[in-house]
C-alpha cells in the first residue's frame, strides 16, 4: 500500500512540474512576441510606478517617516493615524524594562519600513486612549491601518515569551496584521525558519562526521 500511495505522489508531482513547465513556456512565447510599442509600454509603466513611489517617499519622510518618535499627547496620536496609513504605536512607562526592549527594536525598524511611523506615548499622559482602547498590560504595540487600530501586540508572548526576542520577529509579527511591507514567509515566523535551518544543518553535521576525525584523513586517500 506504501508503494501504491508513493506512485499517487510522484504521479502529482510530475503533473505539477508540467503545468509550471507550461506556464513558464507560455510567459517565455508572450515575451518573445513582444514588440518595441509594447516594451515602451512596459517601460513607461515601470517608470511611472518608481517615480510614484519615490513620491510616497518623500511624503513619508515629511511625515516624520524613518524615525521612532514620541508622542507627547492624545491630540499627537489622533493627528498622526490621519496623517500615516501605517502606524505602529508602542503605549509605555518609563519604569518598565520591557518598553525599553521594545524602544530598541521599533528604533531600528523605523530606519528599515519607512512607509511605517512607529512612534510611542507614555500611557499615564494619555488615559482617555489607554481606556478607549483597553490597554490593560505594558508595553503595548497599537498597530493602525487607514485610521482604524487594526491590531495590538501586548507584552511579549506574540515574540516567544522571551526578553530576548529578535527583531525579525517583531518585525514578522507586525507583518502579519499588514502594517509595514514584510518581505519574508507571513506564515512561518523567522525563527521558526533559522530553527528548522540549524536541525537540518546539525543532522548534517552529525552524518558527516560519524566515521570521526581521526578516520577522516585516511578515508580521504
Amino acid at each position: 500500500m506504501a508503494g501504491v500511495g508513493g506512485g499517487i505522489v510522484e504521479q502529482q508531482l510530475v503533473a505539477a512540474t508540467h503545468i509550471i513547465e507550461q506556464q513558464l513556456d507560455a510567459e517565455i512565447e508572450r515575451l518573445d512576441n513582444l514588440d518595441s510599442d509594447d516594451l515602451d509600454a512596459i517601460r513607461r509603466d515601470r517608470l511611472a510606478a518608481m517615480k510614484k513611489r519615490q513620491e510616497k517617499k518623500q511624503e513619508w519622510i515629511n511625515n516624520g517617516h524613518g524615525e521612532y518618535t514620541e508622542l507627547y499627547d492624545e491630540k499627537e496620536f489622533f493627528e498622526v493615524t490621519k496623517k500615516s496609513e501605517h502606524v505602529v504605536c508602542h503605549f509605555y512607562r518609563d519604569q518598565f524594562v520591557r518598553c525599553k526592549i521594545v524602544d530598541k527594536h521599533l528604533n531600528i525598524l523605523a530606519k528599515k519600513h519607512i512607509e511605517t511611523k512607529f512612534c510611542k506615548i507614555n500611557a499615564e499622559k494619555a488615559p482617555f486612549l489607554t481606556e478607549r482602547l483597553k490597554i490593560r498590560v505594558l508595553p503595548t504595540l497599537c498597530l493602525v491601518k487607514d485610521g482604524k487600530t487594526k491590531d495590538f501586540i501586548v507584552g511579549f508572548t506574540d515574540l516567544g515569551n522571551t526578553d530576548e526576542f529578535a527583531t525579525e520577529t517583531l518585525e514578522w509579527r507586525i507583518g502579519r496584521s499588514d502594517v509595514l511591507e514584510y518581505q519574508g514567509d507571513l506564515l512561518c515566523p523567522p525563527t521558526a525558519s533559522r530553527s528548522k535551518m540549524e536541525i537540518r544543518n546539525k543532522k548534517k553535521t552529525i552524518r558527516g562526521g560519524r566515521r570521526g576525525d581521526s578516520d577522516s584523513d585516511s578515508d580521504s586517500d
